[in-house]
């Protein structure tokens, strides 16, 4: 693997259940949403609904572990929810999913579809590789407030997703940064899908997201990388 992602022990001795199945792609084509996304994503709303059979997000027993994970660092995670139960709260209301753009569409389909974070990264915009680490609190983590750029630091012990530019994604998967978010420009990326404990159902999410990339983006080169659960800093 060319693009190097690394988990610290650090962050494995505080959630050992943890595992992700990364996805390089190259050549994607982006741009609008469009009513194929939209389809795919109120699919995906369905298929949340009839996993959950009348229960809240936040009690599927995959949200209960990432739920643990988040106290372990000290986030409360009803307040600062991990992206796929923000996002399924979202699918589950009246508005339903935001239609954003068709990378963007497709990935969001598959976190809630699976109940697994799932994220994308633009790769031309990575620096270096991208480690997932415990924050000193020093880190720069831009983003934006009142429409103008803000530098916000995360806490200290904080899990947070970095390249060698600053932080790309706070509170694990709670909110990433603009500077590598998918644009309807982005033709190469790396997607993350996480998940907490053996059958968090990464595997089978990572090959329908892989799927669904060929299918909207024909030609595209891919690699998927399995998951990698053992407690050491090399890369992944």
């Amino acid at each position: 693997m060319t693009f190097q992602i690394t988990v610290t022990d650090d962050v494995r001795a505080l959630a050992p259940g943890f595992t992700h199945v990364a996805i390089e792609a190259y050549g994607l084509v982006n741009g609008p949403s469009t009513d194929e996304t939209s389809v795919l994503l109120d699919e995906a709303a369905r298929r949340l609904t009839e996993r959950l059979k009348g229960r809240a997000p936040h009690e599927d027993p995959h949200m209960v572990a990432w739920r643990a994970a988040y106290t372990a660092f000290g986030a409360k995670p009803s307040r600062t929810r991990n992206s796929a139960e923000a996002l399924s709260k979202r699918a589950l209301a009246d508005g339903g999913l935001p239609r954003i753009n068709t990378l963007v569409d497709v990935y969001n389909a598959i976190s809630v579809a699976h109940l697994i974070p799932v994220g994308g990264e633009d790769l031309d915009h990575i620096k270096g590789g991208m480690r997932l680490v415990r924050a000193t609190g020093t880190e720069a983590f831009v983003t934006m407030a009142g429409g103008e750029q803000a530098v916000e630091r995360p806490d200290a012990g904080e899990v947070v997703w970095c390249d060698d530019e600053g932080v790309t994604c706070r509170r694990w998967n709670w909110r990433q940064g603009p500077r590598t978010r998918l644009t309807e420009e982005s033709v190469n990326a790396i997607f993350l899908l996480e998940g907490m404990g053996p059958d968090s159902g990464v595997e089978a999410a990572g090959a329908e997201l892989a799927e669904l990339l060929e299918k909207f983006s024909p030609g595209a080169r891919l690699t998927v990388h399995a998951p990698e659960r053992a407690s050491s800093e090399r890369p992944q």
